[in-house]
């Protein structure tokens, strides 16, 4: 009867253990990733003199963009393991789309929409 105790304890304590490495390196990892969504995000604040205007998929590594740099635009191809200058782009051949911010949508209402959405379905049954 003692040993089925203890090895019902040791089932368990092995167990917690796991169970808080598991909680142990979540917790890091979140940890990690603000940390680097930080240093990234501090980085890309003092670039103001460089911008991705527009990228354009060519396949599944290689990519043409149209980049700005100070008051030039610039056209590049980008492959797995090289960057290409094509050509400048004169300010004026420049089709810039005035997007609005997207806002967050409401929460409240989405919650709402469905709430309603599932009261007509049981409103049918």
């Amino acid at each position: 009867m003692l040993l089925t105790l203890s090895d019902g304890m040791d089932s368990f304590l092995q167990l917690c253990t796991v169970l808080f490495l598991f909680v142990l390196v979540l917790f890091v990892t979140w940890l990690a990733t603000k940390w680097i969504a930080r240093v990234q995000g501090s980085v890309n604040a003092h670039n103001v003199n460089i911008e991705t205007v527009e990228t354009y998929r060519l396949t599944a590594n290689k990519y043409i963009q149209i980049v700005r740099t100070g008051e030039k635009y610039l056209a590049v191809a980008i492959c797995r393991d090289t960057v290409t200058f094509l050509a400048e782009i004169p300010a004026e051949q420049i089709h810039l789309q005035d997007k609005p911010a997207a806002a967050m949508p409401d929460f409240k209402k989405i919650l709402e929409m469905a709430r309603g959405k599932d009261n007509n379905r049981k409103n049918e049954e």
